[in-house]
């Protein structure tokens, strides 16, 4: 390959991370604002303003074309002492669930 093309080939490979980057920073806070929602919602408090990448695979959405699949983790307050554990579930751009814990709830 001659130089020129290198440095072509150099640029859209680089071009092309950093447009990944960017959208994975867009996706988590489409996630964050899910949990927001979710908070006002539900009435429990968010902690530390962030979600934070905890699993990551491909995954078919329902029309069958591959996605990412992501797992975020976030910390939350029902009563403003507790720290509890959440979790917002995103396939590729779209949100499939945000999951809080209900320790007052009990099952048999």
């Amino acid at each position: 390959m001659t130089p020129a093309l290198e440095s072509l080939l150099l640029v859209l490979i680089l071009a092309t991370i950093c447009l990944q980057f960017l959208a994975a920073i867009r996706i988590r806070e489409l996630a964050y604002q899910a949990v927001l929602r979710a908070s006002r919602r539900d009435q429990f408090q968010v902690l530390d303003q962030s979600v934070h990448l905890r699993r990551l695979s491909l995954s078919r959405d329902k029309n069958g074309q591959w996605r990412v699949w992501r797992q975020y983790r976030f910390d939350y307050s029902v009563n403003g002492v507790e720290r509890q554990r959440g979790f917002v579930i995103m396939l590729g751009r779209q949100l499939q669930a945000v999951i809080v814990s209900d320790q007052d709830r009990v099952i048999h």
